[in-house]
């Protein structure tokens, strides 16, 4: 079996919404009117949290594709005051999240079982202002969401390869900045993180065989599997794991942007920010090889994205063992790319249609076990009742 990104081809059923004249459809995709599409629609359970579980209508995959939408859209009017990465939420809002995520993840796990068989995934990139301010659509900022997706791997590994120039192919031993430039720093500031549940990743096991992705990115095994995402501490590690990269991130780019600009003063963890990053040659060298270029390079410097970018993902290995992986975004791109599967999606309602009453069915069935958690309540739309 040749190994190498696939590109995957996924029908939807077109949604009957018509972007108004004078907007741009990202703009529009993100606007309260659409949210109400997702919940009139498109909703399976809401709770007073504000989270929304929905069928993606332009799914990924149609095995078995769901979200859950911090929805904001009408209690912070102003898109650049809502939440857009776990960092941001409510602690309240957070706890009921993380209790959804561990049974959606202990649901697909059940459902399917062999790690042979099927590419199980969960999880969320950023979705803040991070494009250039010129961009459209850079103000209507959507809200948070959690992705959960399964694939077929006989259908992935049918499907043809690949461009491996593919710009949204955001890999670690292709695109990534930091990989590139700060390979060892970058390693060395996520092994001083006290993880206690998850255990670095050092003898190429998050690889899939299928597609050799993810390569050369920090990753993590959950040591304990299932079980230990029942554990808060799980999910204060995994939170750990974001919070280490946006003081990466961050600080790389204050770099950037200013020639030894002091230590941010919000960072999580300032201790390493101060004697691992601020002191290392390789680090501050790659800044000003980025601030070089953005001086003479406009293009280049309006195509960064200056602020924390990232696709983060817990997702089940060729072994069967959950791994914990954190990538820099593009712009563009979807977290099923770091893992090496490019989703091409198509409008087809006769091929939508004939996997949807399967997939149907596993999205009740796991609305119902939310509601038994006491987790929210069920919605009734044209396509399913309460």
């Amino acid at each position: 079996m040749q190994t190498g990104p696939r590109e995957i081809r996924t029908p939807f059923r077109p949604i009957p919404l018509e972007v108004p004249e004078g907007m741009k459809p990202n703009e529009f995709f993100n606007s309260t009117e659409n949210l109400n599409d997702l919940v009139n629609n498109n909703g399976l359970l809401r709770n007073p949290e504000h989270l929304l579980l929905y069928r993606k209508a332009l799914g990924h995959s149609t095995e078995f594709d769901t979200s859950i939408i911090y929805n904001t859209s009408e209690i912070i009017l102003d898109p650049l005051g809502r939440p857009v990465r776990r960092t941001q939420v409510p602690e309240n809002v957070k706890h009921v999240w993380n209790r959804m995520n561990q049974i959606i993840i202990d649901y697909v796990m059940e459902k399917y079982p062999d790690p042979a068989k099927h590419l199980i995934l969960a999880g969320e990139a950023s979705l803040d202002a991070t494009w250039p301010l010129t961009s459209p659509g850079v103000p209507s900022i959507r809200m948070l969401h959690n992705h959960f997706m399964v694939f077929d791997k006989e259908e992935l590994a049918n499907s043809k390869m690949a461009d491996k120039d593919n710009p949204n192919l955001t890999d670690g031993g292709q695109h990534s900045l930091f990989e590139r430039y700060m390979h060892d720093v970058y390693h060395r500031f996520f092994a001083t993180l006290d993880m206690q549940i998850l255990t670095p990743v050092r003898d190429g096991s998050s690889q899939l065989a299928l597609t050799g992705y993810p390569c050369g990115l920090p990753s993590w095994e959950v040591k304990g599997g299932l079980e230990s995402l029942k554990e808060i501490r799980f999910w204060h590690e995994y939170d750990m794991v974001l919070k280490g990269f946006i003081d990466f991130y961050r600080t790389f780019f204050s770099q950037v942007s200013s020639r030894n600009a002091p230590m941010l003063k919000d960072t999580y963890f300032p201790d390493q920010v101060e004697n691992i990053l601020l002191f290392n040659n390789s680090f501050l060298k790659a800044a000003k090889k980025v601030r070089d270029r953005c001086i003479t390079d406009a293009k280049y410097a309006n195509d960064l994205r200056w602020k924390p970018a990232f696709k983060q993902l817990i997702y089940r290995n060729d072994a069967g063992n959950l791994v914990v992986t954190i990538s820099q975004n593009s712009i563009g791109n979807a977290i099923t790319e770091l893992l090496g599967v490019v989703v091409k999606r198509y409008p087809d309602a006769e091929a939508y249609e004939k996997k949807e009453p399967a997939l149907l069915q596993k999205l009740l069935e796991l609305r119902n076990r939310l509601v038994d958690a006491d987790l929210g309540e069920p919605i009734a739309t044209p396509y399913w009742s309460a």
